[in-house]
């Protein structure tokens, strides 16, 4: 079946990002017992969003601490900024050296694990994606109450530290072979880190829940009764309750990247998170937001920023040529394009 595009116009700015469209309570109020019938979910602020944990099939609430511990675990070792980190020490130098180069530390083995996972995307797209941006990532400050952009000989000064082939990765050592080199893992660490969490409650027995991690969605089976559960792609800017589409979704992950995530204005142009690593830039390629539906959410999280830096006709080209992996990408045309067998495998209801 060929990919089908679908028009969309909306009054804001369209972005993407995904929202849970079940309900969760965990305490009946009457006797302030858990409600067998309702799932059991926790809450927090972690890897700078809103984690959500929700379990269906089960009433313990230590499995929910237990999946929040694997999002604290893994910050440790992943943050750019924090800086008792491991990458963040990393970045600065102050891992071991390996035979005393200076250049060249070595990293734990679930560092090394997602590094090789990110060098895979850099080479993928031709370092469309690449996880050595950091260098340009740490000059923006999106979140900023008053952000600026970087004048343009410190940006173009910092294109030059940026290159996945000048990072080697083999075993647990990690080479820089250029100087004042960095990582960033922003786009791809909740992925890998929601993926772990999965593992964690699928050794835990449970078969039915949902990973939110500030809108990467994992799905652990589907509801109890074996129902899909019900993913929606919220209208951009609005209200979060108003969604554009809902799909039912059963074991995978969706993730999205878009514009409206991180931005500012400065003199009538819109400045984003999604920074292309040749120009130090945000990317500005007619894509407003791409999302990916796959078995993994690391792959996921990979591919949403891989095809939205490498726009509509290539990054469709990449997904269409991965085996079960489905995408959504809105166009500045306020276009909906599906990827090839779309329909076939993702049941989807846009709405008005």
């Amino acid at each position: 079946m060929k990919g089908r595009k679908k028009s969309k116009k909306y009054l804001l700015f369209a972005g993407l990002f995904i929202i849970l469209t079940t309900g969760c309570n965990t305490i009946n109020s009457n006797d302030g017992k858990t409600d067998s019938n309702t799932p059991i979910s926790k809450n927090a602020f972690k890897l700078n969003t809103i984690v959500t944990i929700t379990i269906y099939d089960s009433r313990d609430e230590s499995l929910l601490d237990g999946a929040l511990a694997v999002c604290d675990e893994y910050e440790q070792l992943y943050s750019r900024t924090l800086e008792t980190s491991e990458l963040y020490k990393l970045n600065n130098g102050l891992l071991e050296n390996v035979n005393n180069n200076k250049s060249s530390w070595y990293v734990s083995d679930k560092l090394a694990d997602i590094l090789d996972k990110g060098l895979y995307y850099s080479k993928l797209t031709g370092g469309a994606f690449d996880i050595t941006v950091e260098p340009v990532t740490s000059l923006w400050d999106f979140p900023a109450e008053n952000p600026v952009v970087p004048a343009p000989a410190v940006i173009k000064e910092a294109v030059t530290r940026v290159g996945y082939k000048n990072l080697s990765l083999e075993g647990n050592t990690v080479t820089f072979k250029k100087d004042q080199m960095g990582i960033d893992l922003g786009a791809i660490a909740k992925g890998y880190i929601a993926d772990r969490i999965k593992e964690y409650l699928v050794e835990q027995g449970v078969k039915s829940a949902m990973i939110n991690l500030g809108g990467n969605v994992l799905c652990v089976g589907g509801k109890p009764a074996g129902d899909a559960f019900k993913v929606g792609i919220q209208k951009p800017f609005a209200d979060r309750n108003e969604v554009a589409a809902i799909m039912e979704i059963k074991d995978l992950s969706v993730v999205s990247s878009g514009v409206y995530e991180r931005y500012f204005i400065k003199d009538n142009t819109l400045y984003h998170h999604i920074l292309d690593p040749s120009t130090g830039y945000s990317y500005d390629n007619g894509i407003i937001s791409t999302t990916i539906i796959s078995k993994k959410s690391v792959d996921g999280d990979g591919l949403s920023t891989s095809c939205f830096a490498l726009g509509l006709e290539e990054g469709m080209e990449l997904i269409n040529s991965l085996e079960d992996t489905n995408a959504v990408f809105i166009t500045e045309d306020y276009v909906l394009h599906y990827s090839e067998g779309f329909f076939d495998h993702i049941q989807v209801t846009e709405t008005e």
